[in-house]
């Protein structure tokens, strides 16, 4: 489908990159993490479920078409609508059509990456129509004005003394930094919203395409709230969220809570096939499904690459990553962070938007061990560093001239054996001109790059010297 796909907003998450990481981050993930230990040593058959997890994810993004002809038939059948998206804007002009022809003025969201993915609030409030996130997480960071900074845990950066200025300002209330106060305030603002609003809008954890059920697994009553008590339900869902029965879900329901939060099951897990059937039942009158594409298609056509499109959005990768735990999630300058956001937003939008990213991780291998439907992370990040150094079918090369030339350049030196030993005795004479101090604060290009924001090390003598020192040390103290 979709040959140019988009994301609304990139930049603006840039704009809030912290100055230095709150203890909140490494605190909460930490717990994420003993979590899941402690639910996946109740199941001896965990590895078995992560392999089949992993076989059904891939079964069906090979065989996606197929599913979703299938999902749209089921969804139709119930009574239900079903739009096709290529790009966010497509997205964005359904969801607004559906808007204007209900005469809508007040939405209320659910929690949904999908929506953040194509900047749906923007386009609502730039059309007039007052879009409400209810997801407390997620509308802590609306009255920041930020986006998520992690896939579950939206406003995991900030403490509760944060959150409690945040609510006195924007809500010109003296709240207290209490937890149990903040989610008090944060449901009798959101109440009224509920039972006002015209639209409630949802994203999917999983679409099942035997019955067109729409799948909700969440912590908070809210997603319940507005996909039931607003007379229009509209879901935005990536196509890559179908699965194909009732049996795949049962697998996923097992590995998805255990591996997002540690627990053996959400509080909520929703089912939705189509509106409601008949007056005095729950749910609303139309259920609308806008299967979103956005550069999922293309994505498949790489057969490294769309490992990607298995993931469930758990955030187990980030919650283990050595370099979300230092930066946070604001740094990844898009809608989803941690290492499964280093591989999907340089696919999604492209090496030349998102080319950064591959290389925003050490390739420690923790989030492939973490990972429950076993996608090769590691594997993909060095597939699109290579695509963003050398180019590929896909995508040009995207590194300057220069510094492609010196990786080839460093490339052929540390293949030669005698060109590497003259280089180590050479290149620590010549960075001694650029040392001050006992460091190296201006590095020549490419290493400038480097020395932009930290100081080098001063070059000393290499290994090999160091070693042939030792080693006549240690033969000295043998002959004695």
């Amino acid at each position: 489908m979709s040959e140019t796909p988009t994301y609304i907003g990139f930049e603006k998450y840039s704009e809030h990159v912290p100055a230095s990481i709150p203890l909140a981050v490494q605190q909460a993930t930490d717990r994420f993490v003993n979590g899941r230990a402690a639910r996946v040593a109740e199941l001896p058959q965990w590895e078995e479920l992560r392999q089949i997890g992993s076989d059904i994810r891939l079964h069906t993004i090979e065989n996606m078409d197929v599913y979703l002809m299938r999902l749209e038939e089921k969804v139709e059948a119930a009574g239900g609508h079903v739009h096709w998206a290529e790009t966010a804007e497509d997205a964005n002009r359904i969801v607004l059509q559906i808007a204007k022809e209900y005469n809508v003025k007040t939405v209320v969201k659910s929690k949904s990456m999908a929506t953040e993915e194509i900047g749906l609030n923007h386009a609502l409030e730039r059309a007039g129509i007052e879009a409400l996130e209810t997801d407390l997480g997620e509308y802590i960071i609306q009255l920041a004005g930020t986006g998520p900074s992690h896939i579950i845990v939206p406003a995991v950066h900030l403490k509760k003394e944060e959150i409690a200025a945040l609510f006195s300002e924007k809500l010109d209330i003296n709240a207290p930094a209490d937890p149990i106060a903040l989610a008090r305030i944060a449901r009798e603002v959101l109440r009224e919203k509920f039972l006002n609003a015209e639209m409630g809008i949802s994203g999917g954890n999983f679409l099942i395409a035997e019955t067109g059920t729409l799948v909700l697994v969440t912590n908070e009553g809210n997603g319940r709230m507005c996909t039931t008590l607003p007379d229009l339900h509209v879901a935005v869902v990536g196509i890559d969220k179908v699965i194909p029965d009732w049996e795949s879900l049962t697998v996923f329901l097992k590995l998805l809570a255990r591996s997002a939060t540690g627990q053996k099951l959400s509080t909520y897990t929703q089912f939705i096939t189509g509106p409601r059937r008949a007056e005095g039942e729950f749910g609303p009158k139309e259920f609308h499904l806008v299967l979103l594409d956005n550069g999922r298609s293309r994505i498949l056509r790489d057969p490294v690459g769309r490992d990607v499109l298995k993931c469930i959005r758990c955030g187990a990768c980030a919650n283990v990553c050595p370099v979300y735990k230092n930066v946070g999630g604001f740094a990844y300058g898009s809608f989803i962070s941690g290492p499964i956001g280093a591989i999907l937003s340089p696919q999604m939008l492209g090496t030349q938007t998102a080319r950064e990213l591959p290389y925003a991780s050490t390739l420690c291998g923790a989030c492939a061990d973490v990972c429950p439907v076993k996608i090769p992370i590691p594997t993909i990040l060095r597939h699109l560093r290579r695509r963003v150094a050398q180019g590929d079918q896909f995508a040009e090369a995207t590194l300057p001239a220069p510094i492609r030339a010196a990786a080839s350049l460093a490339s052929f030196a540390l293949s030669q054996n005698w060109l590497y030993r003259f280089g180590t005795r050479l290149l620590p004479g010549l960075m001694s001109i650029f040392k001050r101090e006992g460091w190296i604060p201006h590095a020549p290009y490419p290493l400038s790059r480097w020395t932009e924001t930290r100081p080098l090390p001063p070059f000393t003598a290499n290994f090999r010297s160091w070693w042939r020192n030792v080693r006549s040390i240690q033969k000295k103290d043998s002959s004695r």
